[in-house]
């Protein structure tokens, strides 16, 4: 029987979160948390675009839905771990950031960046999600309810 734990689980929901935060969010909790150390860059921050693909009802053939900019770039701690980050958009700083908090989480620091950065972002997107849910929530009719006049 094939194994199913994937142990790099962990790892692609932090990149994950940090790939969907809002523009700036990831560098502002990562420098309240604590200071950037020293890196060199395997791969400076660049610009570029992905083809974005879905699927009709989320079961259907896929199908190429449209282009999505990101900014991708990978970095090397002095210490040795290696960051990479892909995030939305056209800004470099962010990548910068995301891709230092990927590198920091495979350190002693990962607890207290898990804390600082990536349970804050993980709380402000479930926040969100629940927000529009409720809105759509709001929107929503029963057409079961009414009343036809028909005895």
């Amino acid at each position: 029987m094939k194994d199913t734990t994937d142990p790099n689980e962990a790892r692609k929901a932090w990149m994950g979160l940090m790939a969907k935060a809002p523009a700036g969010r990831v560098a502002a909790l990562l420098d309240a948390a604590m200071a950037r150390p020293g890196f060199d860059w395997l791969r400076a921050p660049e610009v570029g675009s992905v083809m974005v693909r879905g699927r009709a009802g989320g079961t259907g053939a896929p199908f190429n839905l449209g282009e999505m900019t990101v900014t991708r770039c990978a970095l090397r701690l002095i210490t040795g771990e290696v960051g990479h980050a892909y995030i939305q958009g056209r800004s470099k700083p962010c990548a910068e950031a995301a891709a230092l908090v990927d590198a920091l989480m495979q350190t002693d620091h990962a607890g207290r960046l898990r804390a600082a950065v990536l349970d804050p972002l993980h709380a402000e997107q479930e926040t969100a999600k629940a927000t529009r849910a409720a809105k759509a929530a709001a929107t929503k009719v029963d057409f079961f309810t009414m009343v036809r006049g028909e005895d």
